[in-house]
C-alpha cells in the first residue's frame, strides 16, 4: 500500500508527464516533418540544437529553462508582468522541463516516420486539389501515425522519469514532488528505504509499459513501411 505522499507523487508524475506530452506534440510533429521534407542552409545546426538535450546534462537544461523562464528571464519576466503568470517553481515549470528533454525523442520518431511515407502519394494528393495542409492531415499524418505514437510514448516516458531538469525548476514541497523527486527525498531520510523501493518499483513498471508500447508501435510502423 502507498502512503498519501506516495500517491501524490504518482499523480504529480502522471500530470507532469501528460502535460509535457501535450506541450511537445505540436512543435515535435512540426519539426519532425520539417526536417524530413525540407532542406535549407543551417539545417544541421537547427537539428543539433533540437537534439541537444539528448547529450546536454539535464541539470544544464533545467538551468537554461530557469534563466529564460525565471522571474528575471525575458520570457518569464514578460509573462509575470503582463499576465501575472509564473512558470518556474510550479508544476507547469516541471512539465515544461519534461517537454524539453522529451522533444528530441518525438522529433526523431516523427522524422523517421515521415521519411518512410512515399512523397509520390503527397504529390498525387496535391494534383487532385488538396492543399499543403489538407495533404498533411489527410495523407502524411495518417500514414506516419504509428511512428508518431511511438515517439509520443517515448517522450512521455522520458518526461515521466526526468529528475535533473525538473529539480532546477520544481517547488519541491509536499504535494508537488514527482516520483523521481520523492525518491530522492526519501533516500535522504532515515528509514526511507521501503518508500524508495516502492516508488522505484512503480517508476520501473510505468517506464517498462511505456517502452513496451513504444516498441509495439515501432514494429507496426516498420511493418507498414515494408513492402
Amino acid at each position: 500500500m502507498l502512503t498519501p505522499v506516495e500517491w501524490s507523487a504518482l499523480r504529480m508524475s502522471l500530470l507532469v508527464a501528460g502535460t509535457a506530452l501535450v506541450i511537445v506534440l505540436p512543435p515535435g510533429i512540426a519539426l519532425g516533418w520539417f526536417f524530413a521534407r525540407r532542406s535549407f542552409p543551417g539545417k544541421i545546426f537547427l537539428e543539433a540544437l533540437v537534439f541537444l538535450p539528448l547529450v546536454l546534462p539535464p541539470v544544464v537544461t533545467g538551468y537554461l529553462l530557469l534563466v529564460v523562464a525565471g522571474q528575471n528571464g525575458w520570457v518569464g519576466g514578460f509573462l509575470s508582468e503582463v499576465f501575472d503568470v509564473r512558470i518556474v517553481f510550479t508544476w507547469m515549470g516541471m512539465a515544461l522541463a519534461g517537454a524539453l528533454v522529451g522533444l528530441p525523442f518525438l522529433v526523431r520518431a516523427v522524422r523517421l516516420s515521415v521519411e518512410s511515407v512515399n512523397p509520390g502519394l503527397e504529390e498525387t494528393a496535391r494534383t487532385l486539389g488538396l492543399g499543403p495542409w489538407r495533404t498533411f492531415f489527410r495523407v502524411t499524418l495518417p500514414l506516419a501515425r504509428t511512428g508518431i505514437l511511438a515517439g509520443a510514448l517515448l517522450a512521455f516516458a522520458r518526461a515521466l522519469g526526468e529528475f535533473g531538469a525538473t529539480v532546477m525548476v520544481a517547488p519541491n514541497v509536499a504535494g508537488t514532488r514527482t516520483l523521481a523527486l520523492e525518491i530522492f527525498r526519501q533516500a535522504s531520510v532515515p528509514g526511507g528505504e521501503a518508500a524508495v523501493a516502492r516508488l522505484a518499483l512503480i517508476s520501473a513498471i510505468l517506464s517498462l509499459l511505456a517502452l513496451m508500447g513504444t516498441e509495439w508501435f515501432a514494429r507496426r510502423a516498420g511493418g507498414r513501411a515494408s513492402p
